[in-house]
């Protein structure tokens, strides 16, 4: 069988010019031609054409292409060797391709939940705790969602000064929390509840909006998940249970 320039173009994924430019500078000849002077490709043709885009996409120079496929049409080069060149290519390629991918990664991780800041900025903001140690977690529970999405967007525009400022809040609170649980309030008592409340709005206000049935599923992870429970009881201990029930009373208030 033979086929036409435009049907090989589409099997390659190439376009018909760059089969007419290959044919023109002596890479890719078809071997044969209609009545009307029309490329015709045999299937000799397409294993050549097979081997200049494997060559091409390991960033061969169409010369240097060119004269790897005439050594092995002309016999000088041992198929078997011709073949452990491949194979040794492409095993270069795949460790470049993963130690790119593994950049990316890397710089995927650097920009989660849009905290785009050098090292130093990211200690003056957050001291020790680490701002991507919950992304992961978020991402699994909340990745499909409008919510997540929302805080992609917004947090991709802070600066280091908005996140100074949300630290500062987020501080300020938990100072106020501490003091409040010092003096013996209880989870359900006006002082939690207002505390709770203004957890949920800091949330809204920074990140995405916040409902109630939003706010009860965060208190529950704020317990059950280790790496929140950590963070909320290291501004003091059993704080992230009682803010759990705090933002359960304050939702029933607001019911």
């Amino acid at each position: 069988m033979s086929y036409s320039v435009g049907q090989v173009a589409g099997f390659a994924g190439v376009t018909v010019r760059t089969l007419h430019h290959y044919d023109e500078i002596g890479l890719l000849a078809p071997s044969e031609r209609s009545h009307a002077g029309h490329r015709r490709y045999g299937d000799a043709d397409l294993d050549r054409l097979q081997q200049i885009l494997f060559y091409r996409e390991l960033g061969f120079p169409l010369d240097r292409v060119a004269a790897l496929l005439d050594e092995q049409a002309t016999g000088k080069a041992d198929p078997r060797a011709h073949l452990r060149r491949q194979h040794e290519l492409l095993t270069a390629r795949i460790e470049k391709l993963r130690r790119m991918a593994a950049a990316v990664e890397h710089a995927m991780e650097a920009h989660t939940m849009g905290i785009d800041l050098t090292p130093e900025e990211k200690l003056e903001v957050f001291g020790d705790k680490d701002p991507a140690a919950h992304a992961e977690e978020a991402e699994r529970r909340w990745g499909g969602t409008e919510a997540y999405a929302e805080s992609q967007r917004r947090t991709a525009r802070y600066t280091k000064d908005d996140w100074k400022r949300m630290q500062a809040e987020v501080a300020a609170w938990g100072a106020r929390y501490d003091a409040l649980m010092a003096a013996g309030e209880p989870p359900a008592g006006e002082r939690a509840m207002d505390l709770a409340e203004e957890h949920r709005r800091h949330i809204t206000r920074w990140f995405y909006t916040c409902s109630y049935e939003i706010h009860r599923g965060l208190g529950e992870m704020y317990v059950s998940d280790e790496r929140f429970k950590e963070f909320y009881d290291s501004v003091r201990p059993g704080l992230a249970e009682h803010l759990r029930d705090a933002i359960t009373a304050n939702a029933e208030r607001h019911a």
